[in-house]
């Protein structure tokens, strides 16, 4: 009888562990994407949410995500191939985009359509794009001076469409019915100081406005920073767009901060927020919301839950990041969306279709160094940990030209192959201290060769290693480890795996990528 207490006894403990077990599955970590997609916009449509979020200078630009479950999210368009064709945007005459571009977006959806709006200091602008389907349709561009800062678009229940803006100060106009414009006539202030609520000692002002209409009551999300203190969520609310507006602090924990709300088909509601995390970028927060006193009440006794009650994430392999052997069928695109190049691409100097299987990148023009190559091809780097590998192959270089892969920011770390006067060398430069310095060369025979790219963010290590390879099984390191940093006013983008060719003394040669693999593990086998 005692031993058959026990197994039932043994028993109930498997069924109670086993059921843990599956409701932990069925919960996912905060961050909801550990990958720097900062300024997000996000909506529901019917059981479907698609978020926008901030890629500056990259191209093309503001990518639109798509999820069923607010976890798992995949790049389903973007809102725009390029900004336009300016010195900064094609890196031309020693100007440049980095940093800036285009900035904080907006996503809305109205009567069958979707809209995104954003606005770039580069260009001097405010676009507004929109399309009747975000996932196979064509984005249609608007644009208009000036730059309105972080603005949110807004329709109303009455058919006015409305623009709110600003910094500390923020403003408040209607938009033409066209999109063409604001009605200057309408302009107005609308909060005069919305940093309030946080303290008189603000070192950013409020900014990143998105308003939203809960129950016939308007709510403006924010963020400021009081100095001293982090990234704060304040949010504004009125009974009417006139004001008066009642404003409080609703979040201030971790520096999770800037976004807005969205809520379930079921009825729940969430904020979505972002973090700065060190080099790996800004990263995407789900913060559940109750509601009080018509007030959206953030987190769980006031923090950010390091689990919540929604799918387990798949990881973002595919639908964020991916890997990429260049192969196309015919009808298919030449790049999947999980590449972006860095400023606007020289169309002309690359191809997928010239060598079957082969991403080839050509040369157009000299240039000093990585930060100044035009075609160089990313995708995002993100934690804890991955890795990156290419193949190349260098038959065709040109003496001055350098090939391979990098971990890419302003200080960036590159691996890969460069040809003096006929000789080609292995290379790994550091610009850790923002000269590039090589660190290791290495003499080359082989014409075709493997590297790879560890990142580490694991506690905020933000380590990369970079290694070769000869016949892509055995791997040796090269050169030192690359103490990554987030630079916010300059690059103001996490990390990113790059692909780059470019030429120090003469244009012509060519390089073909047979692939690109990525990883969110390292793989410690074969390494010398």
């Amino acid at each position: 009888m005692k031993y058959i207490r026990f197994s039932i006894f043994s028993i109930l403990i498997a069924v109670l562990f086993q059921n843990s077990a599956v409701a932990q599955e069925n919960k996912t970590q905060n961050p909801v994407i550990h990958a720097d997609v900062p300024d997000m916009s996000m909506i529901r449509v019917g059981d479907t949410y698609y978020m926008s979020s901030t890629t500056m200078h990259m191209n093309p630009g503001v990518p639109i995500m798509k999820s069923t479950d607010l976890v798992n999210w995949q790049i389903v368009s973007y809102a725009y191939p390029t900004l336009g064709n300016f010195d900064a945007l094609n890196l031309d005459n020693g100007l440049h985009a980095y940093g800036r571009g285009s900035w904080a977006s907006s996503l809305r959806y109205h009567k069958g359509r979707y809209y995104v709006s954003t606005f770039s200091s580069t260009t001097g602008k405010t676009y507004i794009f929109s399309t009747d389907d975000p996932e196979n349709g064509t984005w249609k561009e608007q644009s208009f001076q000036p730059s309105f800062h972080d603005n949110t678009l807004f329709f109303d229940d009455d058919g006015k469409i409305y623009l709110i803006w600003g910094n500390g100060k923020l403003f408040l106009a209607e938009i033409k019915d066209d999109l063409s414009g604001i009605k200057e006539e309408t302009r107005r202030v609308l909060i005069e100081n919305a940093s309030a609520p946080a303290g008189n000692n603000i070192m950013l002002g409020a900014e990143g406005s998105q308003l939203f209409k809960v129950d016939g009551k308007y709510f403006l999300f924010d963020i400021t920073w009081p100095r001293g203190g982090m990234r704060t969520v304040v949010v504004h609310r009125a009974e009417n767009l006139n004001g008066p507006w009642e404003g409080r602090v609703v979040l201030q924990d971790k520096g999770v901060a800037q976004g807005g709300l969205v809520d379930t088909p079921d009825g729940r509601w969430f904020a979505y927020l972002f973090r700065d995390f060190g080099s790996v970028g800004r990263i995407p927060y789900l913060v559940p919301v109750t509601w009080e006193d018509n007030w959206p009440v953030l987190g769980i006794d006031g923090k950010v839950p390091d689990t919540l009650d929604l799918p387990a994430s798949k990881g973002l392999i595919p639908g964020i990041v991916a890997s990429d052997d260049f192969e196309r069928k015919p009808g298919e695109a030449d790049l999947p969306l999980v590449w972006q190049w860095n400023h606007n691409p020289d169309n002309s100097l690359w191809s997928v279709r010239e060598r079957k299987g082969f991403l080839r990148l050509k040369t157009g023009r000299v240039v000093p160094e990585l930060q100044r190559a035009r075609n160089t091809l990313t995708q995002r780097t993100f934690g804890p940990v991955c890795s990156g590998t290419i193949c190349l192959d260098v038959s065709n270089m040109s003496d001055g030209d350098f090939a391979g892969l990098c971990a890419f920011q302003r200080k960036y770390g590159q691996v890969g192959v460069k040809q003096e006067s006929g000789t080609r060398s292995l290379f790994m430069i550091s610009n850790q201290s923002d000269t590039p310095e090589e660190i290791e060369s290495i003499s080359l025979s082989e014409p075709v060769v493997y590297f790879k790219a560890d990142c580490d963010f694991r506690e905020r290590v933000d380590r990369a290693r970079f290694y070769y390879s000869l016949d892509g099984i055995t791997w040796k390191q090269i050169g030192n480890e690359l103490h990554m940093q987030y630079t916010l006013m300059e690059h103001f983008m996490g990390y990113r795996f790059g692909l780059f060719y470019y030429a120090t003394k003469q244009a012509g040669g060519y390089v073909d990528f047979d692939f690109f693999h990525i990883s969110d593990y390292f793989s410690d086998e074969n390494i010398k």
